[in-house]
This record gives structure tokens, C-alpha cells and sequence, in this order.
């Protein structure tokens, strides 16, 4: 599965970059979203494969919490580029006209640069409140990852300061790019709705199929994790519950958006010296 998710997202990298008609801005959120899939996978499930082979699931403290610092940049930085790619399904349907000109490379650019350096800061804070507790010996984190709810419950000491941060940074970063899809696919269906003919209400639709299934297989799946581990207190079914989106989604992806998507088989035969 780890294999599929790299080699799958490399290539809707790789088709962007070769084929010039997906020099656009929707294939360049979405290039940016397979390395962040890439990147995000990669943070856990290395680890867990030396795990399985070895039988041993030791984890050094330095290595604990760079991965959690690299799982949660990614880990938002996939929230974000999702919000950005709802919005350039909102421009170029709801305002066509002007979707080149709104949507130019310098915004693109712009809007991909503040998702970074918003989740940076954000990935560094819970860090640096984390450094600061305190951890008694050989501590058994119940997870396949360094999560970060469940490194903080096993501190030694107090932890109230961090769980304030971390339920006002997951309403803050979760629930803002949320709305702002949530918002752009009102005005998207009731633009659609707004189309006379069959057709066009169709193919305005097929445009955003692809990314309204990401958004529920990201959304459903990573708020599974908080409701299976809030309703069973179970350790073990909210580390099945991440298994969804930290291997399974991101594995995903790449066939969601080439399998229904004409001009990325295309890129993909070029790719492979296939004649068109």
C-alpha cells in the first residue's frame, strides 16, 4: 500500500509536469497535494514497517517528536491545499470569464506559500508544548504512530495548557477550511443548478467530482479517528480508524483523480512513451 501511494502520487506529479496542458491551476494544487500525500505518508509508515520486520516498537524521544512535528505539518497542509482547490472549483465555475485572471500563477503561488507557512508555525507550536512536559521511563504510546493527543495524555505532568492549544488549533485549522469548502460548494451547486441545459449542469459537476470525493474520504475518515476513540474509548480502534487516512486516503488519490480524468491518462501515456 505505502508502495501504490508513492509511485501513484509521483506519477499525477510526473503527468503534470510533462503534459503542458496541465500547466493549470487546478493540476497544480493538485501536483502539490500528491507531495504532501507523499510526504504525509511517509512521516508513519516507514516506521511501522521496520516495526513489523524487526518485532520491535521502540521509538526514540527525538524521533517521537520530529515525527509528530512532520505529521502535522503534512496533516494540515492536506486540509489547506483541499480548501484551495475547492476554491479554484468555485472560480471556475462560478465566475469562468474572469477564472484566468483571477486565478493567475502569482495567486496560485501565493495561495500554496500561506498554506506553508501557516502550518509551519502551527506544526512547531504543539511541538514546543509538548517539549515542554515532562515523560517518565519507558512509556507504551497505544498507537502505530506518535500521535499527538496520545503522547500529550501520557506526560507526567499537566497537560491542560496543551489540550487548550489543541482544541482551539483543531477548530481553528480544521473547522475554517471546512466552511470555506463547505461555502464554495453552496455557491458551486447553486451556480450549476443555474445551467439550462443537461449537459452543461454535467459537465460543470464532473469537474468537481474528483475533489468532493477526496474531501469526504479526508474528512469522514480523519474525524472517524476522534469519534471511534470518543465513543469506544479504544485505543485500538482509533489507530484502525488512522490507518484510513494516513495510508488508506492518501493511497487513494491518484486513482480517484486519473480514473474518470481524460487529460490525466493522457499525461500519463506521455509519461510512459505511449503514442497517442
Amino acid at each position: 500500500m505505502y508502495l501504490i501511494t508513492v509511485c501513484g502520487n509521483l506519477l499525477i506529479i510526473l503527468a503534470t509536469i510533462s503534459d503542458s496542458h496541465l500547466h493549470t491551476p487546478m493540476y497544480f494544487f493538485l501536483s502539490n497535494l500528491s507531495f504532501v500525500d507523499i510526504c504525509f505518508t511517509s512521516t508513519t509508515v516507514p516506521k511501522m514497517l521496520v516495526n513489523i520486520q524487526t518485532q520491535s516498537k521502540v521509538i526514540t524521544y527525538a524521533g517521537c517528536i520530529t515525527q509528530m512535528f512532520f505529521f502535522l505539518i503534512f496533516g494540515a497542509l492536506d486540509d489547506f491545499l483541499l480548501s484551495v482547490m475547492a476554491y479554484d472549483r468555485y472560480v471556475a465555475i462560478c465566475h469562468p470569464l474572469h477564472y484566468t485572471v483571477i486565478m493567475n500563477p502569482w495567486l496560485c503561488g501565493k495561495l500554496v506559500l500561506a498554506s506553508w507557512i501557516m502550518c509551519v508555525p502551527y506544526s512547531l507550536l504543539h511541538t514546543f508544548m509538548a517539549l515542554r512536559l515532562s515523560f517518565c521511563t519507558h512509556m507504551e504510546i497505544p498507537h502505530f504512530f506518535c500521535e499527538l493527543n496520545q503522547v500529550v495524555h501520557l506526560a507526567c505532568s499537566d497537560t491542560f495548557l496543551n489540550d487548550i492549544v489543541i482544541y482551539f488549533a483543531f477548530v481553528l485549522l480544521g473547522g475554517v477550511p471546512l466552511i470555506g469548502i463547505l461555502y464554495s460548494y453552496c455557491k458551486i451547486v447553486s451556480s450549476i443548478h443555474a445551467i439550462s441545459s443537461a449537459q452543461g449542469r454535467y459537465k460543470a459537476f464532473s469537474t468537481c467530482v474528483s475533489h468532493l470525493s477526496v474531501v469526504f474520504l479526508f474528512y469522514c475518515t480523519s474525524m472517524g479517528v476522534y469519534l471511534s476513540a470518543g465513543a469506544t474509548h479504544s485505543s485500538h480502534s482509533s489507530a484502525a480508524a488512522s490507518v484510513m487516512y494516513t495510508v488508506v486516503t492518501p493511497m487513494l488519490n491518484p486513482f480517484i483523480y486519473s480514473l474518470r480524468n481524460r487529460d490525466i491518462k493522457r499525461a500519463l501515456k506521455i509519461v510512459f512513451g505511449v503514442k497517442l
